[in-house]
């Protein structure tokens, strides 16, 4: 396995702090991920489950968000620790978001808290042909369709 980048080893140092917080009383599982985003920044997220199993969140998503509400746009790295016994990699919602924001090259560290197994991956490994903004009509097809910020009111900036 190839050497866990060093971003990504403080990513998984701090999901693993928040393990604890992650809700999930359905399945069991209890998952937490950071993502790096491009100023170096981490932002977390853990998995919070619903009795309406549709509705549960998963923590690579609420990373995302997370980093998307502190201005975020280009993830460098996503960390992601689970206390299965394996690493788990990210479910194929959580690829696409991720794919909505990072290229395929972006690394994919997991971690499992279980028994400290690390394996890494790409994005474009775990999702090779991502739907991406470049593939929606009228988008420009430019490499920042979708990741824009809003204008602000009166229509100047950006």
């Amino acid at each position: 396995m190839e050497a866990v980048p060093p971003e990504c080893v403080e990513a998984l140092r701090e999901a693993e702090k928040r393990l604890v917080n992650s809700y999930a009383p359905y399945s069991g599982v209890h998952v937490a991920a950071a993502v790096v985003d491009e100023e170096g920044r981490i932002h977390v997220g853990v998995n919070v489950e619903n009795a309406s199993l549709g509705l549960t969140i998963c923590a690579e998503r609420a990373a995302i968000a997370a980093m998307v509400a502190a201005g975020g746009r280009r993830p460098r790295c996503v960390a992601i620790v689970s206390d299965a016994p394996q690493p788990l990699p990210p479910c194929g919602a959580c690829r696409q978001v991720i794919a909505e924001f990072a290229g395929p090259d972006t690394p994919i560290a997991s971690r499992s808290a279980a028994t400290g197994e690390t394996r890494l991956w790409t994005l474009g490994e775990l999702l090779p042909h991502a739907f991406t903004p470049r593939h929606i009509s009228g988008s420009g097809g430019g490499e920042e369709a979708g990741l824009s910020r809003p204008r602000p009111p009166g229509g100047r900036g950006g």
